[in-house]
């Protein structure tokens, strides 16, 4: 049978070759070998396409090419991560396999600017499969995700141990670039332009942007970011990373002489190691902890420069035009779902503004004079606080603009505006988020068609701003440029300062003590 379908394949693309085409919508040469893509609510979509090959920690090779025509039709494997009890099959989770991307496109001889997606699920798991791209390109790019390694294979740094190891802590991002050489080196042939590249994530993906703004063989791989919540710090250091890496062989019972035998230890093993060494020695992280450490990236000066958002990017990043955002309540726990008085939440707020709370509350009602006292605790104390920081930093003497957003449309399911919730919108996804969202209005698809027409917009000329949307203009701490993307988008300036400055005094006590001792 699958010789019989690569005969077809195969007599198909003579066909087309003969009449003089240089390719199908459905069939595509790449530089690795044929891939024959499927059609996917108007789209061209080729799904699981290999960029890479890799061996356990080791930077990414060059993908083998193949002979046969290769079937593109469905997602290719996720990379390995704890699942919790569902087993995944080698074609849903791989170590060797899961260097895969997927690209949807319109036009394979158009010269479209291309959106490179990075999935959230901070450097620890998630899969490209949670965002299809098909609705986005048909804004006028070419939509690319990718799927990469992570946690403790993406990041476990052993160059302590071996100078064949100098590159494993970073061996994840490594893999992200890998696939940005694959944009560059094929996507003309699905009809983008590697010339006008735009990276862009949510949650670990914005972290993943931000960090790629650090590393130098990124650099003119992409032209424009999109970071969306992806303000967490990531306080990594080379001495934390090592420390980490040499509990992981202790726990395993290899000595660094013999550190070639963790290639045989199996993942789960492997990662449960993991968690023990890094309670064992560098901490482990909690949930909500506003910065994160572990096996995710380390600076190393060379493969990456510096940690992100600390409070900026390095010079060679200053030409990037970048949009960057929050949603209004993040990670937050809502209370949305009670009744509360103001007392109430006064007394909900003392434990964490002590003295301050009566200042923090006066705050809030400048920023949002409309607000229940469910919005005092329940607004996001995360990841706001550290992207004003940054936007104010880098929108000071880079050569290319910065643009800020709040989205704040509320969800009729959990009353709000919660960590992932716009990017249905982005990706004018409407369609896909019954569990979110099960009867989108018209309002709401109309902000759907909006966002992702400003994120298409931005990809082409580093400008959001598109037809239905008030004039978004640069941010600067000054004029507190904002766009606020809800049912009726608006602009605001510098609403929130005072608040923000407050939730950073009080919400960042642990990443204060870091600091004074790193």
């Amino acid at each position: 049978m699958q010789a019989r379908q690569t005969i077809l394949l195969i007599a198909m693309m003579m066909t087309v070759m003969a009449q003089g085409q240089e390719s199908s919508p459905l069939l595509v040469k790449t530089q690795a070998g044929w891939v024959q893509g499927v059609e996917q609510e108007g789209t061209n979509a080729f799904l699981g396409i290999p960029y890479s090959k890799v061996e356990r920690f080791m930077p990414p090779m060059a993908v083998e090419p193949w002979e046969d025509v290769r079937i593109c039709d469905h997602w290719g494997p996720q990379a390995m991560q704890m699942t919790y009890g569902k087993e995944l099959t080698e074609d849903e989770m791989s170590e060797k396999n899961s260097c895969v991307l997927n690209v949807w496109t319109t036009d394979l001889k158009g010269r479209k600017p291309v959106m490179v997606w990075l999935h959230g699920g901070g450097f620890d798991s998630g899969t490209s499969a949670w965002n299809p791209g098909m609705a986005l390109a048909k804004k006028d790019v070419v939509v690319v995700s990718v799927n990469h390694r992570l946690n403790i294979l993406g990041f476990l740094d052993l160059s302590s141990c071996s100078e064949k190891y100098r590159h494993s802590a970073n061996a994840g991002m490594l893999d992200v670039v890998a696939a940005l050489q694959w944009v560059r080196d094929n996507i003309t042939q699905f009809g983008g332009d590697p010339g006008n590249v735009t990276i862009f994530g949510e949650s670990g993906g914005g972290g993943k942007v931000g960090t790629l703004l650090c590393m130098p063989s990124a650099r003119g791989l992409f032209h424009k970011a999109i970071i969306m919540s992806g303000t967490i710090l990531n306080v990594n250091t080379k001495e934390m990373t090592r420390q980490l890496g040499e509990a992981v062989l202790n726990e395993l019972g290899i000595d660094k002489q013999n550190v070639d035998k963790i290639q045989e230890v199996p993942y789960k093993e492997l990662y449960a190691a993991g968690q023990r060494a890094m309670a064992a020695s560098i901490g482990t992280r909690k949930p909500g902890t506003p910065m994160m450490w572990g096996f995710g990236p380390s600076p190393d000066g060379t493969t990456l420069l510096q940690q992100p958002f600390q409070p900026g990017f390095p010079d060679m990043s200053n030409d990037v035009p970048i949009i960057i955002g929050t949603t209004f309540n993040e990670l937050q726990r809502l209370a949305y779902g009670r009744p509360m008085t103001m007392e109430q939440a006064r007394e909900e707020l003392l434990p964490v503004f002590g003295t301050d709370t009566e200042e923090y509350i006066s705050a809030f009602a400048e920023a949002y004079p409309a607000h229940a006292p469910q919005d005092l605790v329940s607004i996001d104390w995360l990841f706001r606080p550290k992207t004003l920081i940054t936007a104010d930093h880098i929108s000071q003497g880079r050569k290319a603009n910065t643009f800020v957003y709040m989205f704040t449309w509320r969800s009729p399911v959990n009353g709000g505006s919660v960590h992932g919730h716009e990017l249905k919108f982005c990706f004018n996804t409407l369609h896909h988020s019954k569990n979110e969202l099960p009867q989108p209005t018209a309002e709401d698809q109309k902000l759907a068609d909006l966002m992702s027409s400003a994120w298409a917009a931005f990809a082409h000329s580093g400008n959001p701003n598109t037809q239905g949307l008030p004039s978004w203009e640069p941010y600067n701490a000054e004029n507190g440029n904002m766009m606020i993307f809800d049912h009726t988008c608006k602009i605001s300036h510098n609403p929130d300062r005072h608040l923000q400055q407050l939730i950073n005094k009080h919400c960042f006590k642990q990443l204060d003590e870091f600091r004074k001792t790193h």
